[in-house]
């Protein structure tokens, strides 16, 4: 029997003492053909919920290293998560070991049999026999159902522990863990049923600023508030927590909205939705299009949008045009701009972006172009320089940025940039005030 933790009846957010070990199996993470999202995703999901991660192993297939890796941290641990080794060829092989290792005989399981059969029908695919091995299942396993895949997760309590075994995939692990383990690790009291801390997402202000704006609020609440900051891209988080249990849920969100006041629209949202649904949002409500035209990002920016559900109500399309001819054939740049001004300069940025929304009949329009890569680049315009244009029913508007290192993150900072830019717009839009700085500007 799995002991629960304690709660509290005043409203402060219990402690969690619970040891979780996440382990994650296949050479294919070991060898780098895989990135291991399965700790970054599961991670932060355990946090939100009050439970800090103690540890993640990742181990190859091999049935003596999934072993001695699993009767190690069965030991220690309170919940172990293993991902990966379920499916149906020879090198999956965490199934076996650890009904062998817990003592359990494999059982086949025809309710298994029939879902992976009803897949392979959806799919209009032949099933092979080897597919009859993800049916099996450790004799005192619950099956958790897979309906993105062959593999079924199973959940197993025994000496007192819980055993959560997923597939490897991460479109079928993540909404398996979601939706049908984290419920069942709350009715246990293995961690909480809502967030353990309350976060705010901000943009257009620095990690160290942001701290020595809010300062003066976390002071009042001394050791019992919890700060804690995570920098991404031209964005920054923060959480507030209680970790001695001396502040309520409420009073943690009575903070994040004292910080809200004094960030004004430096804030983006409270939670975790990105820039992108912030804007997507705001776009909707207003019933208004937006179209984009890229070069530096690559596409990037569009991804942003379609990555989002129901995009057509708010998305009227992107351009990738990186030569000057696409530019002139698809947005109607005239030459005479690219000739005088050349392709990374404010002058055809703005032009992409009027292209882009006049083209696709969009309300409003996002345009990047830069230096992102290795080479390129003026002394006026070294590597890293970015132009964002920004066209709205109110006119159009270039900014100049420049960040420094890799391609991968000058793109990222850009379209942060680009989505703020039209998040600031919007929000002055829908409160009938005038944006400031709108007009060229470098940054």
């Amino acid at each position: 029997m799995v002991s629960p933790l304690p709660t509290t009846n005043d409203g402060r957010v219990p402690v969690i003492n619970k040891r979780y070990e996440l382990l994650t199996l296949g050479d294919e993470l070991l060898l780098g053909l895989t990135t291991n999202t399965h700790l970054s995703f599961l991670g932060a999901q355990l946090g939100r919920r009050g439970v800090l991660l103690q540890r993640n192993v990742t181990i190859t297939d091999e049935a003596d290293a999934i072993a001695k890796q699993f009767t190690e941290s069965w030991r220690t641990a309170d919940v172990v998560i293993t991902t990966g080794g379920l499916g149906p060829t020879c090198d999956d092989r965490t199934r076996e070991v650890i009904a062998q290792t817990l003592g359990q005989k494999l059982v086949f399981d025809p309710t298994v049999e029939k879902a992976i059969e009803e897949l392979f029908t959806r799919l209009g695919r032949k099933m092979t026999p080897n597919n009859l091995k993800q049916a099996y299942r450790p004799e005192r396993a619950e099956v958790l159902p897979n309906p993105n895949g062959t593999a079924p997760g199973l959940w197993i309590q025994q000496d007192g522990k819980v055993l959560v075994m997923l597939p490897g995939p991460p479109t079928e692990m993540q909404p398996m863990f979601l939706d049908q383990v984290v419920p069942r690790l709350a009715k246990l009291g293995l961690l909480l049923d809502r967030e353990a801390y309350v976060q705010f997402r901000t943009a257009g202000v620095g990690e160290s600023a942001l701290e020595t704006k809010l300062q003066s609020i976390f002071d009042q609440h001394g050791d019992a508030l919890s700060v804690a900051f995570c920098a991404h891209q031209g964005q920054v988080d923060c959480r507030l927590s209680a970790p001695a249990g001396k502040l309520s849920y409420s009073q943690l969100e009575d903070i994040a909205r004292d910080c809200a006041r004094v960030l004004g629209e430096d804030l983006v949202c409270f939670g975790h939705d990105s820039m992108a649904k912030i804007v997507a949002d705001l776009l909707r409500a207003e019933e208004k299009m937006l179209a984009v035209a890229e070069t530096a990002t690559g596409g990037l920016l569009a991804h942003a949008f379609t990555d989002i559900a129901g995009a057509g109500k708010f998305f009227a399309g992107g351009c990738v045009c990186y030569s000057n001819e696409s530019k002139v054939l698809l947005l109607d740049v005239p030459e005479c701009i690219l000739e005088q001004h050349g392709a990374v300069s404010a002058e055809n940025t703005v032009a992409m972006a009027t292209g882009a929304a006049e083209r696709m009949g969009a309300d409003y329009a996002l345009a990047v172009t830069g230096f992102t890569g290795c080479c390129g680049g003026t002394a006026e315009n070294p590597l890293g320089t970015v132009f964002v244009a920004l066209y709205s029913p109110l006119g159009v508007w270039s900014k100049r940025l420049c960040y420094p290192g890799p391609r991968a993150a000058v793109q990222a900072r850009a379209v942060n940039a680009a989505l703020d830019w039209l998040r600031r717009e919007l929000l002055h839009a829908r409160n009938g005030t005038s944006a400031p700085m709108r007009r060229t500007e470098t940054a």
